[in-house]
């Protein structure tokens, strides 16, 4: 039975029967694992931070970043002022290691969705059939914006694992962020476009190109995917994740009405425990602001994660709290939080540069595993209580003061 539950529920027996599914034969993860993932303690919640920014970062910007045990800089980070994400996400890099040599940085790779600002896209611009094509002779399938690479075709593997190799030589980068393979995973996701027997390939196809990536940037450098993904990816991603270090985990709360959405984060968090105890590093991310439901035709299959922003008055703290408890629920040695107003650092991201004061509360290692109770768990940390309830959307933590030792005279 999963420690996670100590009292059985027709909800959770349904969720067990659905991940007992055979995990996907996959190569061992190499050697030396443990030296390369972050630093990690329970002193205090372990935080992630996910950030773009095309211009340069200020000092204060990269003192704050230097902070954080593992850092991603996102697509287009630098892209302005060093004239490619390649050599801003470097800067950025090199700049943050300066402070805390000992700060995981990973460079942002889409898997599958072609995004500008990249050097090398030089090459791949030229290549004949680098792209999907779709329906009457239509590229441009992601969100009718961007181009989607066609895996089935050997110089595009050859050309992504080239730029992953070459970024990952420089020391100031610790490993890969690899994103979009949510919509490789999704069976349908652009299904009617290229048709089953292509998408099929172009999973086969993607999956041999991770292993030739770990073999290409070595046993030492970070492989986190955005791969744990309740019913939009295989197995909710368990049998995938194989294939990384871990999994960056957003999106668990898309559904198409609300019991649907408390059933898909009951299940989220089975995997997500699942995956952290099994040693696979998360990095477990969610929005603050609502969601923007108005997104027509341009995210068919929720693949796509989209929300309003806050605005200036916007209250967030009961959001805060009820995403912290859920974290800290399912934490593990590895996981890592971080709550969010998207990933830009410009002045509309309201949180930016302000972290709550919860962050820095003396936490302590968990007592055990969570209790669940239907929709409410619980869980007790060495400082701190932690109750949530999925079904309302609520989350409590009783912070407890760590006791005074008294000195010997």
């Amino acid at each position: 039975m999963n420690q996670l539950i100590k009292k059985p529920s027709i909800l959770f027996l349904a969720l067990s029967a659905a991940l007992t599914l055979p995990l996907l034969a996959a190569d061992p993860l190499p050697g030396g694992a443990a030296n390369r993932l972050p630093v990690f303690s329970w002193d205090r919640v372990p935080q992630y931070m996910h950030i773009r920014k095309a211009d340069k970062f200020t000092e204060d910007e990269i003192k704050y970043l230097a902070t954080f045990p593992l850092v991603t800089f996102e697509k287009t980070t630098g892209s302005q002022t060093f004239k490619s994400t390649e050599d801003g996400t470097l800067a950025a890099a090199k700049a943050v290691k300066e402070i805390n040599p000992s700060t995981k940085i990973l460079y942002y790779r889409n898997v599958f969705v072609h995004y500008g600002t990249y050097k090398a896209n030089a090459e791949i611009d030229k290549m004949p059939g680098a792209f999907l094509v779709g329906r009457e002779g239509k590229t441009k399938l992601v969100r009718n914006v961007c181009e989607a690479y066609d895996l089935t075709n050997p110089q595009v593997r050859e050309w992504w694992v080239g730029n992953a190799k070459q970024m990952c030589a420089d020391p100031a980068i610790d490993g890969l962020f690899l994103d979009g393979m949510i919509k490789i995973y999704s069976g349908g996701y652009l299904m009617r476009d290229i048709g089953k027997e292509k998408k099929e390939a172009v999973l086969q196809d993607f999956e041999g190109m991770m292993r030739e990536t770990r073999q290409a940037i070595g046993p030492d450098k970070i492989m986190l995917a955005n791969v744990l993904r309740t019913g939009q990816s295989k197995d909710d991603g368990l049998q995938a994740i194989k294939l990384f270090d871990g999994s960056y985990i957003e999106g668990f709360e898309i559904a198409a009405n609300p019991e649907q959405k408390k059933t898909n984060v009951a299940r989220g968090m089975v995997a997500f425990q699942k995956a952290a105890r099994e040693g696979f590093m998360i990095a477990f991310t969610a929005g603050l602001s609502e969601m923007n439901t108005e997104e027509g035709e341009l995210n068919p299959e929720k693949t796509d994660e989209i929300r309003k922003g806050l605005g200036k008055n916007d209250n967030y703290s009961k959001r805060f709290n009820y995403l912290l408890a859920m974290f800290l629920v399912c934490a593990e040695k590895h996981s890592y939080f971080l709550s969010h107003d998207g990933y830009h650092a410009h002045k509309k991201n309201k949180v930016w540069m302000k972290p709550q004061p919860e962050l820095d509360r003396p936490l302590g290692a968990p007592k055990g595993p969570a209790v669940q109770d239907g929709y409410i768990y619980t869980r007790e940390f060495a400082h701190a209580k932690v109750r949530v309830d999925i079904e309302n959307e609520v989350g409590e933590i009783e912070w407890l003061e760590p006791e005074k030792k008294l000195g010997i005279l």
